[in-house]
């Protein structure tokens, strides 16, 4: 067995993980208890990444589409990269560099996104090189850049626990950077005196910790920041001497923010004028205040302004670069720091280096060795699609990414990659919506599997290391880029050295790093031997340095021309769509606690699945009675570009006229193109970020009569019998109207398929689903078939339990057959009840509910069974259900949802 250090591959804390291994597979992940990012804490989606690593699923060697309409087939590396050398290079030379674009990610390490930026903007001489951190991350960038003057976030995780005032806005944190709100909460239970404020047109469970809550109207932003910095001019609580030696335009800000005045604001983002005050007050008043902030405010057409508009706040109190204090962005992806550090976006040159700067060019030509770096702009992440679409762009490579699954707009996005003449996706797993639209598929290593460094969202650089090989030919992602470079050199540039000479992967580091020196990230004094010694360290640290630096602007001086802050004069504007009598509900999207991104990753475990089983919609309890609607009535949610048909749920954590879906569903779980089918592709003028937040829809009621459910048990971690399965019922999921499909259980890897039609399908096609779960076999089938009602139902016993289940016409039972397979309930005594056909629970049947803390199990029931019984007076209930189940007590992902429940119990009870 062997421990290897690594880091978690989800979100932008950038947790350490120690890799438990016995060299050819994963046995196990622990938190790193030294690496500062953490401390040892992991959530439930890092402490399960053991069981993503599995051979099942992935990408194994390289496959060839011939010909557009036929099946890809196994070629070698070797054929293969001789094939798109040329392909490409007959591209370049017949349409110019630009007909070609490279898509990547914010989850490559830091040397393959080099090796990608080198090899479009060095040797093919193309700006078209995106990310999908545009998509997350850019207007975090440009709204540094607008301000400050680089894009660096001048904060540290340590400032969380000196901050007198934490200012959450548009970030659910609980949930999309648990391990920092685990800081937070600490930080609040150590020092109760401190403010916790959170901007959310949603009460979420980030919110409902909140000591001050601002359910602002979606987009709005600009307004409630500006009538904050209105207030503090009023009441005399800005450092007006801070303004004067270290920034500059405050003077326009000033006369603006004038019009901001409180009832106009409140009215505006429809809050309470005190609560705006006391905002205000807060804020002006706090010694420290430390600024979190995410997608709220980055996926909007005007991100660049709230970023811009949040920050002035800062500068106008002299509130940065002090302990606890700083506008603090969180970055969504493992590494978009990283990828933001080599320029591995198509406005971006090396080490913070603006594409549109002569010198900066000049320098990087330098550094690789080139004549020059092409100063046309390249496409941005919806330009490329768009330019792919027009054929502008004839040629995509897609690398570690989905953009069938994440991308705004999906019947534009899929038109478009079936308009191109060549995709590559160079991807890890087979069984990604991209994966299905690629001529040729690249095998990539992936978590685990891979060396390199990463950045985190405190600007912290971590040495990665590989705990096994990868499995059948995958390679490095830097490794594929480096060979295929080589290949098309060749044809390209032939008889000269090399533009890609590295062996490693500390190759690549290396001259990564001198391309930092002189640069607000200079980290030439870095080293792999130094990250590997000492542990993670923090940007700058140049040449000499003993260490890195925490916080920056301390000093009060800007990466600018002036050495000044710049306040940008930003203007509240709406959303992009507003809505109207045909689209008159908002919609929202966002994260849930238990998956990831597209899943392609946490959609692989079972467990994963028992806190949020499939898609709903969640809308205010008014808008549902308006519209006739129950908990669990199938609604069509559409919008200008698309629709979807899932259930819809009552949710207290919404006002009237306003919808929420996770963003996580594409169409691998989900009938039709998936929750992006909906979402906006309009984008902020200078971040080019898309409006992925916000979107006008409507929600009509819909009769689907025919209801569907097919479930089967796999082995215990039988992952791959659970996923061949799964990919199997994937093929059927357009047959219905509304359908979804998914893993659920705890410890096994069981599969569900449910599904609901306006008239019955086939005895044919419910014969195939039967046949993927097993429920042909004669021998130990129970079948009940009511043709004239066309209602079926076939059960399968094993060993006297539930094994697999189909329900077809009426899936009234579904929900304690479940229960029943998951539970390895005894069954064989209860044939009469589960073949009749309006069959119900015995009376003592209780539904568990969803599983609340996903670490040891423990579900919805147990808790609430718990809490009844505690006397109404208990102080802290907290505390004696965690002594009663333990549940909260390991990764405490669900602390924030056991709080709520004690709150709602104890309201209902009183």
């Amino acid at each position: 067995m062997a421990t290897i250090k690594a880091t978690c591959p989800y979100c932008g804390v950038g947790c350490g993980i120690l890799i438990e291994s016995d060299r050819a597979r994963i046995t196990d992940v622990k938190g790193d208890p030294e690496h500062p990012a953490n401390f040892g804490r992991l959530c439930n989606k890092g402490s399960t990444l053991h069981l993503t690593a599995k051979p099942d699923g992935r990408a194994l060697f390289p496959e060839v589409r011939q010909i557009r309409a036929a099946l890809r087939q196994r070629e070698s590396w070797d054929a293969t990269l001789t094939l798109l050398a040329r392909r490409f290079a007959d591209c370049i030379k017949t349409h110019g560099p630009d007909s070609v674009g490279f898509y990547i990610s914010g989850q490559l390490l830091t040397e393959d996104y080099y090796v990608f930026n080198k090899l479009a903007k060095g040797l093919i001489g193309t700006n078209n090189v995106d990310t999908n951190s545009r998509l997350c991350m850019s207007s975090a960038v440009s709204g540094y850049k607008v301000t400050l003057g680089a894009d660096a976030p001048p904060a540290c995780y340590e400032d969380i626990d000196r901050a007198d005032l934490i200012f959450i806005a548009g970030s659910n944190t609980a949930f999309a950077h648990p391990i920092l709100f685990r800081r937070i909460e600490a930080a609040k239970a150590k020092r109760p005196d401190v403010k916790i404020v959170v901007v959310d047109p949603r009460r979420t469970d980030t919110a409902a910790f909140a000591d001050l809550h601002l359910p602002i109207l979606p987009g709005t932003d600009v307004a409630l920041f500006n009538g904050i910095l209105h207030l503090m001019l009023w009441e005399g609580l800005i450092d007006q001497a801070y303004i004067a030696a270290h920034t500059e335009g405050f003077d326009a800000l000033k006369q603006t923010v004038r019009d901001y005045h409180p009832k106009l604001v409140a009215e505006t983002c429809a809050i309470a004028e005190a609560d705006l005050a006391t905002a205000a007050k807060w804020f002006g008043e706090s010694p420290a205040v430390l600024s979190l902030y995410c997608q709220g405010l980055n996926q909007s057409s005007r991100g660049t302004d709230k970023n811009a508009a949040l920050i002035n706040l800062h500068l106008a109190t002299g509130k940065i670069g002090k302990p606890g204090s700083g506008p603090f962005s969180l970055t969504g992806q493992p590494n978009a720091m990283g990828g933001r550090e080599v320029g591995g976006m198509a406005n971006l040159l090396s080490a913070h280096r603006d594409m549109a700067n002569a010198e900066h060019r000049a320098e990087v030509a330098a550094l690789w060795g080139v004549a020059d770096v092409p100063s046309r702009p390249g496409k941005t992440a919806i330009e490329m699609f768009d330019a792919v679409a027009s054929g502008e762009i004839k040629m995509l490579w897609i690398a570690c990414t989905n953009p069938a699954q994440s991308m705004p707009d999906q019947a534009k996005i899929r038109k478009a990659l079936d308009k191109a003449e060549l995709v590559v996706v160079q991807e890890a797993y087979v069984d990604t919506e991209t994966v299905a639209c690629a001529d040729v598929l690249l095998p990539a290593a992936t978590w685990g599997e891979k060396q390199g460094t990463v950045t985190n969202s405190e600007r912290r650089i971590t040495r990665v290391k590989a705990a096994i090989t990868p499995p059948g030919e995958a390679r490095a992602d830097w490794r594929i880029v480096v060979d295929f470079a080589r290949e098309l050199e060749k044809i390209l540039r032939p008889g000269n050295e090399t533009l890609f000479p590295y062996e490693s992967c500390e190759e690549i580091f290396n001259e990564h790093r001198e391309s930092t020196r002189g640069r607000d990230l200079d980290i030439t004094g870095l080293s792999y031997p130094i990250l590997e010694s000492r542990g993670p360290q923090q940007w700058p640290f140049p040449s000499g340095a003993s260490e890195g630096r925490a916080r920056l602007y301390g000093d009060g001086i800007f990466p600018t021309q002036t050495g000044k802050a710049k306040f940008l004069n930003a203007t509240y504007k709406a959303v992009a769509e507003p809505i109207n009598a045909q689209y008159p509900l908002r919609l929202n999207t966002g994260r849930m606690r238990d998956q990831w991104h597209g899943m392609s990753r946490t959609g692989k475990v079972a467990r994963l699945f028992e806190h949020v089983q499939s898609p709903a919609l969640s809308m205010a309890r008014g808008d549902m009675v308006k519209r006739g609607l129950q908990e669990g009535s199938l609604v069509r949610v559409r919008s200008r570009r698309g629709d979807v048909v899932l259930p819809v749920g009552v949710s207290e954590e919404l006002r009237a006229g306003q919808v929420f879906l996770p963003m996580h569903w594409g169409s691998r779980f989900m009938a039709g193109l998936g929750i992006n089918a909906l979402t906006l592709p309009t984008f902020d003028p200078y971040s080019k970020q898309p409006e992925l937040k916000h979107a006008a829809v409507r929600v009509e009621k819909i009769e689907l009569p025919w209801r569907f459910v097919a479930m089967a048990i796999g082995e215990p971690e039988d992952v791959a019998r659970a996923l061949a399965r799964l990919e199997k019922l994937r093929v059927h999921l357009s047959a219905f109207e509304y359908a979804s499909v998914g893993l659920f259980g705890y410890g096994q890897e069981n599969v569900i398929l449910r599904g609901a039609a306006s008239v019955p399908l086939s005895a044919n096609f419910v014969a195939q689903i039967d046949h993927i779960l097993g429920l042909d076999n004669a021998g130990d089938v129970l079948h009940y078939e009511d043709k004239r009602r066309d209602i079926g139902r076939k059960i399968r016993i094993k060993d006297g339990k539930l094994a697999a289940v189909r329900l077809s016409g009426d899936a009234a039972a579904k929900d304690w057959l479940q229960d029943w397979l998951v539970q390895g309930t005894v069954v064989s005594h209860l044939t009469r009840v589960l073949l009749a056909p309006s069959a119900k629970p015995p009376q003592d049947f209780a539904p568990r509910g969803r599983v609340i803390c996903n670490c040891l199990n423990i579900a919805e029931s147990e808790i609430m069974t718990q809490l009844k019984t505690m006397p109404m007076q208990s102080t802290n209930k907290l505390a004696l259900i965690q002594n009663a189940l333990n549940c909260g007590t390991e990764c405490g992902s669900c602390l924030p949802e056991l709080r709520r429940m004690i709150q709602t119990e104890t309201r209902e009870a009183a």
